[in-house]
């Protein structure tokens, strides 16, 4: 449709960005509220970061009574999800604190790798062993394929599989640059490959 009142671009698109950052507003005091109702008696406080890749990220402190604090942050993508779609948003995303919480120290946002050496250090020596570890003691005894590849349109990926499924699809895979954006907030980036091998068992109708 065309009007004989157009405005310029950066005018027109002024109103899209204000809906959007009403949005994030909402989201991230939702999230707020949310974690507050789970933690009654500890400190929860909470920002949104501009990730040049990811978009929004709303990272959340929830700090217990001794002084401990934990720290977990959550993309725009999963936020928008969890309060459409969830029946109890706050279960969600207090279980990720509870996890942080088993340890006795403050579990804070790790440091990201300040070089490409820092960087593939992280992913050889910490996010692919854990995640084949991980994901082999889920399924366990079934065995479980795990390995890194390149992928044509995502670049490198790790990728873990069931040898014992011949027919149809057997793999998942995820690129490393996500598995290492969940590891820097705090996110378990097993979870990820975890899921998506049972969305391949429901497929093949070997879970109920």
């Amino acid at each position: 449709m065309t009007t004989d009142n157009q405005q310029p671009d950066g005018q027109a698109a002024a109103p899209d960005q204000e809906k959007t950052n009403e949005l994030i507003a909402a989201l991230y005091w939702n999230g707020l509220q949310a974690l507050k109702v789970r933690f009654e008696d500890h400190e929860v406080e909470g920002q949104v970061l501009n990730h040049d890749v990811y978009g929004p990220i709303f990272s959340y402190q929830v700090k217990v009574p001794d002084g401990q604090a934990y720290v977990s942050g959550f993309f725009l993508r999963e936020m928008l999800a969890t309060f459409q779609q969830k029946q109890d948003p706050s279960l969600w995303l207090s279980s990720f604190f509870v996890d942080l919480m088993k340890s006795p120290e403050s579990v804070l946002l790790p440091r990201p790798p300040q070089s490409e050496d820092e960087a593939k250090a992280l992913i050889d020596k910490q996010i692919v062993p854990h995640c084949a570890q991980a994901v082999r003691e889920e399924f366990a005894p079934e065995p479980v394929h795990v390995d890194l590849d390149l992928h044509e349109e995502h670049g490198p990926v790790l990728e873990a599989g069931f040898p014992s499924i011949k027919e149809g699809n057997n793999v998942c895979a995820m690129p490393l640059h996500i598995l290492m954006a969940h590891f820097l907030l705090n996110r378990d980036p097993a979870d990820l490959l975890i899921q998506g091998l049972y969305r391949i068992r429901e497929e093949h109708g070997l879970e109920s």
